[in-house]
């Protein structure tokens, strides 16, 4: 298959003054310059997401999450891959990100997942941790080497490049193609049952 893989970059902060923008728009442009991967970035703030879930099994009630999820759930559904933005929050990862994560099942269902966390000490990668349970749930694939950004803002050049990340980077999203595509040629060879 010679048709890019596409890959749903979501910016999971909605803290105010997040850096979690700056961070997409740097792995942005790592995908940006690949011939085999599209992004499309899916930022919490700007596709908010209900907090109050029906019943489990039964459709959301409301007109408004409806319209909420429409913004999201199709994109998720077309993507082949993620890559999961994210800082840590008390060893963990933010509500909003656990919110998205939970408003959907099937989207996730055996598909790659990358992450590119930042914070303090950790670099985020606590909350990766946290994450790759999070994932094995819904059926997704992790990948075994994750981008952690210690303080990023250092890190990240007004250029857009990291010379402490670049190559991680580079390193997580070839692992991220290469089971992108297997993914992608099994579930067409045969859908996914989960």
């Amino acid at each position: 298959m010679d048709t890019p893989l596409r890959v749903a970059v979501i910016v999971g902060s909605t803290r105010d003054g997040r850096f979690g923008p700056t961070v997409a728009s740097w792995i942005r442009g790592h995908l940006d310059r690949r011939a085999d991967m599209t992004a499309d970035v899916i930022d919490l703030v700007e596709t908010p997401l209900p907090t109050v879930f029906p019943v489990l099994g039964d459709p959301p009630q409301s007109q408004e999450a409806v319209e909420q999820l429409s913004a999201v759930s199709p994109r998720l559904a077309a993507a082949d891959a993620f890559v999961i933005v994210t800082p840590e929050y008390n060893r963990s990862f933010p509500a909003s990100l656990k919110n998205a994560i939970d408003w959907h099942n099937r989207e996730w269902n055996a598909k790659p997942v990358g992450f590119v966390a930042y914070g303090g000490f950790s670099a985020g990668l606590r909350a990766v941790e946290q994450l790759r349970l999070v994932m094995a749930e819904l059926h997704a694939v992790t990948m075994r080497d994750a981008v952690g950004l210690q303080a990023p803002w250092a890190q990240i050049g007004s250029d857009g490049t990291s010379p402490g990340g670049d190559a991680v980077a580079k390193a997580m999203l070839d692992q991220l193609a290469w089971w992108g595509q297997a993914l992608r040629e099994a579930r067409t060879a045969r859908p996914y049952g989960a």
